[in-house]
């Protein structure tokens, strides 16, 4: 800390050069971790949250603005959700909250009717490693299965590991690793008939498939509108375009989302209660939501779908003419995954290296090694400059013949 306060000049020009060697994505350099939908819906989006940055949800008695906030912002993600008059959701700072929440929720519902002590949890091992991350949290033993030739869960071999002692079946729209969508109608099945919970992951695709499928698309069924499924998640700060700290956790009724909710008394300070993981919480997150969801409006959400599925389509095409290069799947929705087609003469990781010298960040997977691009409104009209990019750096590692770094998807401080 300086021992004299700084001016406002000096604090912001000590942030900007903090972040030059940050990847553009305003500029549609970032195939991950960033999402724009232009400059005028992250004007406001940024002024939203700055309006409400100090209001804080922990007490919504103190900040009932909040609150109307929330009800909108979960009324209108509900839409895209399949939610019916008798579902109930709740705002989450992330998809990682989101799925925390949902386990937690599966958790506590069987422990109360089921006296459930040692629960287990069966999952694709496409689903989201905050599933894992949630298990090691509430002490619920994960269970992965592995998927199919088509990378979709196999369900047949999901239902194999479900016991007395399952409380959870998970189930994702899209799986982020290669972007295809897994039977969702079959996984919700199995929880129909052993009576738990169902969690569709629809982190990457809840806005995105509501659009695709008005877009005439052929999407089988995913949402709350598939019996069985009792809760599913949005993030909103994907592709909902609004500012970081903005998920939608929906449950198909009030009494599912009340397992979600943590209540004590045992403390000085009277009742304490709140509903996910965070006790203060920002209003500005949850402002930015509802502020962006107003001015971009459903033709808005429309419009930019429309724009990254084609963007989407056009890498795929890039992919599918590169001799060197291989697509994982079909992209589904707007995620897509590709990796080498002979592993042996071109290391992925050496050709993201490249691209990210030419100022592009992508996502490094293994296994099998491969690059994931998460396509959103920004490079509708970025992928012929992507493509060349991406041939010069698949030249370049294959002449070099230099292995890149593996990479991870996360940082652990």
């Amino acid at each position: 800390m300086p021992p004299k306060g700084w001016s406002a000049v000096d604090v912001f020009e000590g942030l900007e050069a903090m972040r030059t060697r940050d990847v553009r994505w305003r500029e549609g350099r970032a195939f991950s971790l960033a999402y724009h939908a232009g400059a005028e819906a992250l004007a406001v989006a940024e002024e939203a949250y700055r309006r409400f940055s100090g209001e804080n949800a922990l007490s919504t008695d103190a900040f009932p603005s909040l609150k109307q906030i929330q009800a909108e912002v979960v009324a209108m993600a509900g839409v895209w959700l399949g939610a019916t008059p008798s579902s109930a959701g709740f705002m989450t700072s992330g998809g990682t909250e989101s799925i925390l929440m949902a386990v937690k929720a599966a958790r506590d519902r069987l422990l109360a009717e089921r006296q459930i002590r040692q629960p287990n949890m069966v999952m694709p091992t496409s689903a989201h490693a905050a599933f894992a991350k949630a298990g090691a949290y509430f002490g619920v033993e994960v269970r992965r299965v592995a998927v199919g030739s088509d990378w979709c869960a196999d369900v047949a071999a999901m239902q194999s590991q479900v016991d007395k002692n399952t409380v959870l079946i998970v189930g994702s729209a899209p799986q982020y690793p290669q972007g295809v969508v897994d039977d969702i109608v079959g996984i919700a099945k199995i929880a129909t008939d052993a009576q738990i919970n169902c969690h569709v992951d629809a982190c990457m695709g809840g806005v995105t498939l509501a659009y695709l499928q008005r877009l005439g698309e052929n999407i089988a069924p995913w949402n709350l509108q598939v019996p069985g499924v009792s809760s599913i998640s949005v993030d909103l700060h994907k592709f909902g375009y609004t500012s970081k700290g903005a998920s939608v956790i929906m449950y198909a009724s009030k009494h599912l989302r009340s397992f979600q909710g943590f209540v004590t008394d045992d403390w000085l300070g009277g009742v304490y209660g709140s509903s996910g993981v965070l006790g203060t919480k920002s209003g500005g997150s949850m402002a930015s939501a509802w502020a962006v969801m107003h001015f971009l409006g459903d033709d808005g959400y429309l419009r930019l779908t429309r724009q990254a599925r084609e963007a989407t389509l056009q890498l795929a095409t890039v992919i599918r003419n590169t001799p060197e290069l291989v697509l994982r799947a079909e992209p589904e929705s707007t995620l897509l995954c590709f990796g080498a087609q002979d592993p042996s003469a071109l290391n992925v990781f050496a050709v993201a290296d490249e691209l990210s010298k030419r100022g592009w960040y992508v996502d490094r997977q293994t296994p099998p090694d491969s690059l994931h691009c998460t396509v959103n409104a920004i490079h509708h009209d970025k992928i012929d400059w992507f493509a060349s990019d991406l041939h010069e750096s698949v030249a370049i590692a294959l002449e070099q013949k230099t292995s890149g770094s593996v990479g991870t998807y996360g940082t652990v401080e």
